[in-house]
């Protein structure tokens, strides 16, 4: 990890109107959650609703998707990375830092307010907030990678990614049974499941199946990002 690279990021990422969006993402969730505690209904079926869907299946992708494009598809389109790049650094190590402060920002607006909202939810109890927390930890790191990759790989990354998210991962992967297998949401929910209490937390696919997939899909996306950003060739303007 470079320290250089990774202040850049952070104060690109940051320090755009891309910033106020993290903002108001985890806020949306905050207040339906507070809104929700006091609709009478089973805390276990809003936990389900709004952790489980609107969380991890609809504001987590989300997130990854603007902090994971924006931690490098801007700099691409204006081109100012061809400065990156003509330094002496590897193009791997730039694709890790990037990750890496992709990563974090995602953990801090969506994992640590999937928390708060449980906790609001439903309570401390059954292990249930933490629970859906780590599935956000978990999914959070994987869409941070697979939109690195976009990123790089195209410049209609936000396009592409609006379409997985929305399409694949919020309908697709919750109602078509075949498609859940390969649904990063499930993952998560897999993970925490496994987290918490037993019955607590449903998922379609089995621990043993999604640990691989979460490591093998972030591992590849960051490799091939690596390979496309060391194929990359830019021309700054004069």
């Amino acid at each position: 990890m470079n320290p250089t690279v990774a202040r850049l990021t952070v104060r690109g990422l940051l320090g755009r109107r891309r910033g106020i969006l993290l903002l108001v993402v985890p806020a949306v969730l905050l207040v339906i959650s507070l809104l929700a505690r006091g609709s009478g209904q089973d805390k276990h079926d809003l936990a389900a609703s709004i952790l489980g869907q609107l969380s991890l299946g609809t504001l987590v992708p989300i997130l990854g998707l603007v902090v994971g494009t924006g931690v490098i598809a801007t700099e691409i389109d204006d081109g100012s990375i061809v400065y990156l790049l003509s330094k002496p650094l590897p193009r791997w190590q730039i694709i890790t830092t990037k990750l890496a402060v992709a990563i974090a920002t995602t953990w801090a607006f969506a994992a640590l307010p999937t928390l708060l909202a449980g906790l609001i939810v439903y309570g401390p109890g059954d292990g249930l907030a933490v629970g859906y927390a780590v599935g956000a930890l978990v999914s959070g790191a994987v869409y941070s990678a697979l939109f690195l990759l976009l990123g790089v790989a195209t410049r209609h990354a936000v396009v592409a990614g609006l379409a997985y998210a929305l399409v694949w991962e919020s309908l697709v992967g919750n109602y078509v049974d075949g498609a859940r297998t390969l649904s990063v949401q499930q993952w998560g929910l897999s993970v925490a499941r496994s987290v918490a209490s037993d019955g607590m937390i449903n998922s379609d696919v089995a621990l043993g199946t999604a640990v691989p997939l979460l490591i093998g899909v972030a591992v590849a996306a960051t490799v091939a990002a690596s390979v496309k950003l060391a194929g990359l060739t830019l021309v700054s303007e004069e």
